[in-house]
């Protein structure tokens, strides 16, 4: 079977987990990484066995012509790189935050609507493999017929002190918005994979340690369309009390009208049925990759829907949808009252 060829932007942090995902897909030939630190680039092609090295994006697309680009930048460059690899057309898979702004964000749709490429968001959180399972469970009865609430604590502990993000995204400290626009875009998309459209919300944010410019902690409630309810407490300052803070983020509990689904932070499952003992299910998640091999579940899903042409999961107009939650949080927290996500145009 021919091999769809992909070329890499962006040799930070995460994009090492992207290498390491594209690099075990027998689907795949990565051709390429680009960086502007092209120390960094060749760096990263040694560990990853890539042939092709550049510093130049445009360079690396006129002369590799791959089939797809990952972008791994951050988000005020996505616009610029997507209308390169758009006029070339070139396949796309990009790592949120999409943009800087909603509006931005719109404006990308509207550039990926008129394309003759393939845009896929990299939303990994909702392949997390315990995410797939506990949809099953709930589709399966398991808890009920009705869901009741979603309850998410996250502790991460790496936003305390004055080197707080330093050794692993440093812009962090800088972006005027993030907690909930960097990372509760996850569990925003993911509450949207379990259980529907989210109709209004109410967050409460604050920043806590007061050498960044944006949030790092806040407590979000959303209320569905269904009629379900979620709470995402959340917070990147205080430390967890568990070892592994990246592997689950926190611990998850879901309620129904015939008992709970507990997620530890382990990636372990339990079930909780009414009137009956707690107990932990056979499922037992990977620990190759990042957090369950959600990276390269998200990957082979984009490279999948590519070869077969299906829809991808996080597609630019699903995704818009989550971004509109986002946004009404936003704008929950500025005015510091329920905010119906349908106000967001």
């Amino acid at each position: 079977m021919k091999k769809l060829k992909g070329v890499i932007v962006g040799a930070g942090y995460f994009s090492q987990f992207h290498g390491d995902a594209w690099s075990r897909m027998e689907k795949v030939e990565l051709m390429a990484i680009c960086d502007k630190d092209i120390q960094k680039a060749r760096l990263y092609a040694k560990n990853f066995k890539i042939p092709g090295v550049y510093a130049d994006l445009e360079t690396m697309l006129d002369k590799e012509k791959p089939d797809f680009i990952d972008i791994v930048t951050p988000p005020v460059t996505h616009r610029a790189i997507i209308e390169k690899a758009i006029s070339r057309g070139i396949h796309i898979i990009c790592q949120k935050p999409l943009a800087d702004t909603y509006k931005e964000a719109r404006e990308i749709r509207n550039l990926v609507k008129n394309a003759e490429v393939r845009f896929m968001v990299h939303e990994n959180w909702r392949f997390q493999p315990w995410y797939r399972e506990i949809k099953s469970l709930i589709k399966a009865g398991k808890i009920g017929k009705k869901i009741f609430q979603y309850t998410f604590k996250m502790r991460l502990g790496d936003g305390w002190g004055e080197n707080a993000y330093l050794d692993r995204q440093p812009y962090f400290r800088t972006m005027p918005r993030l907690l909930i626009h960097e990372t509760g875009v996850h569990f925003v998309d993911t509450f949207r994979f379990l259980e529907g459209e989210v109709s209004e919300v109410f967050a409460n944010l604050k920043t806590l340690n007061p050498i960044i410019q944006g949030e790092d902690t806040g407590m979000v409630f959303f209320r569905f369309k269904s009629g379900c309810t979620a709470l995402f407490d959340a917070n990147r300052y205080n430390e967890p009390l568990h070892e592994n803070a990246r592997f689950t983020f926190g611990e998850m509990l879901v309620e129904g009208d015939q008992g709970s689904i507990i997620l530890h932070t382990n990636g372990e499952i339990s079930i909780k049925p009414l009137g009956m003992p707690v107990h932990k299910l056979s499922f037992k998640p990977t620990e190759t990759g990042f957090s369950g091999d959600s990276v390269y579940a998200c990957q082979e899903h984009f490279i999948n829907g590519i070869i077969n042409n299906t829809p991808f999961e996080t597609g630019i107009e699903d995704y818009l949808k989550t971004l509109k939650v986002v946004e009404a949080i936003y704008q929950s927290n500025r005015t510091k009252t329920n905010f119906p996500v349908s106000q967001i145009k």
